[in-house]
């Protein structure tokens, strides 16, 4: 991981306000009607089990389950990477598939310690097969794991070694417009987290940026006020490399970020007119970050075009068009309020995360898209992530692994009838919350 990693992980990650976690005894007492009401841009879990999914999945049994449940998934990930040198395309997908949903779930770092290399030389003839003329799927599948393998190997030489090894191979396969566009796509996520996670040298994150920024820019008119009208199957290439490259802006040197500023951030409201409700919501995301970033270098900064830029938010903010998709029209105007609300001066609204005994607080835009590139990686797998995972737990300011016995984690569960109380009661106060900004909008029309 570049050296700058870990100052700009103090300064842009949340811990200059309310720091990366406390106790759950602290978050308990943080509720109120409010946290209801913003309830759609909030990742707490609805259940208030102090145990995530994986927790109570397998801390059920006694510690000889839970070493015969580690053994077996070893031995299914060594008969996947077996796979992975076989003739048949579809058992080589179906491995990488499988290798997929085993690295997100669990954290295999030792066992995978030792297959680094088999691992690796594997991973990059997926690539290369198929390459450029074929459809792509064993390609995006390679890159996907190739992301997995480098959270769970961590910054370390192996890591950092691995990263090395298929860094020219990823930026050329992005590089390279005939390539499939899943393919690409996949690419462009491994390269950002690949360079965020095990990149060590300045060097390699100037260039990973160069390249990833040379593809979603593309999208963006030189000098032109609404973006170029690109085929509908390249958008989400370039929402996937727009978010790799906003992961590693959260980690590039201050020097650096001037002249990025100067750049892109004329430009990027361009994609604010995108056909991609996707696309869209990624380049707020990333305005609402270039200003958090700006506002870090420069506390009175201000931005030539705000009027143009604020009334561009605005809009989407207040979108009620019949022709967008319910689920999409909520989505963006929940994400626009808070880019608008920044973006005029305001604070990055905070999101809270529980898992495990622990309670995780995203305050800051830089917070928000680490925590979601990881999500997005890891699926369901993200809790014992956070909770076991050291590179995650660094990464958040989690500080080291909680070692609790099966005793007191079993003393910490609640019963059902109490879950199903403080979900209700939850209901209850959500309602009056919602209800009251209901009136007033009665009121205003």
């Amino acid at each position: 991981m570049p050296r700058a990693r870990k100052d700009s992980a103090l300064r842009k990650g949340g811990q200059r306000r309310r720091g990366g976690a406390r106790s759950s005894t602290q978050a308990d007492s943080g509720s109120s009607e409010d946290e209801a009401a913003s309830e759609a841009r909030s990742t707490t879990s609805d259940c208030p089990s102090l145990l995530s999914t994986v927790a109570e999945d397998n801390l059920g049994g006694d510690a000889a389950d839970e070493q015969g449940q580690q053994e077996d998934l070893e031995e299914k990930v060594k008969e996947y990477v077996d796979c992975l040198t076989d003739k048949s395309a579809k058992t080589r997908q179906g491995a990488l598939e499988g290798l997929r949903l085993a690295l997100a779930s669990r954290l295999l770092p030792d066992f995978l310690l030792e297959r680094c290399v088999t691992l690796a030389d594997a991973l990059e003839k997926c690539l290369k097969k198929g390459w450029p003329q074929g459809k792509g799927e064993e390609q995006a599948l390679a890159a996907a794991v190739l992301g997995l393998l480098c959270v769970q190997l961590g910054p370390g030489p192996k890591g950092e070694e691995l990263f090395h090894s298929l860094q020219p191979l990823l930026i050329s396969m992005l590089s390279d417009s005939t390539a499939s566009p899943a393919a690409r796509l996949h690419c462009a996520s491994a390269l950002g987290l690949g360079c965020y996670v095990a990149a060590s040298d300045v060097q390699d994150l100037v260039s990973c940026l160069t390249c990833l920024e040379g593809v979603f820019s593309w999208s963006c008119d030189v000098g032109g006020s609404t973006a170029p009208v690109a085929p509908a199957s390249l958008h989400g290439l370039f929402c996937a490399a727009l978010q790799a490259w906003a992961l590693l802006l959260t980690i590039c040197p201050s020097t650096h970020i001037g002249h990025i500023l100067d750049r892109q951030l004329p430009r990027l409201p361009q994609l604010l007119s995108s056909e991609s409700v996707n696309l869209r919501i990624a380049a707020g995301e990333t305005i609402a970050l270039l200003f958090e970033l700006a506002r870090d270098l420069e506390e009175d900064f201000t931005y030539e075009d705000m009027d143009a830029l604020c009334s561009a938010l605005h809009t989407l903010a207040t979108d009620s068009s019949k022709y967008r998709a319910k689920a999409d029209r909520r989505r963006q105007r929940s994400i626009f309020r808070a880019v608008l609300h920044f973006v005029e001066g305001g604070e990055c609204e905070e999101q809270t995360v529980r898992f495990g005994l622990e309670v995780l607080y995203v305050d800051s835009w830089a917070r928000r898209r680490v925590y979601a590139t990881f999500k997005d990686v890891l699926g369901s797998g993200m809790h014992h992530h956070l909770q076991n995972n050291e590179l995650l737990r660094d990464i958040f300011g989690l500080g080291p692994v909680l070692v609790l016995d099966a005793t007191a984690l079993k003393a910490c569960k609640i019963s059902r009838f109490e879950k199903h109380l403080y979900n209700a009661a939850a209901f209850k106060a959500r309602t009056k919350a919602r209800s009251r900004v209901r009136d007033k909008r009665a009121d205003i029309l």
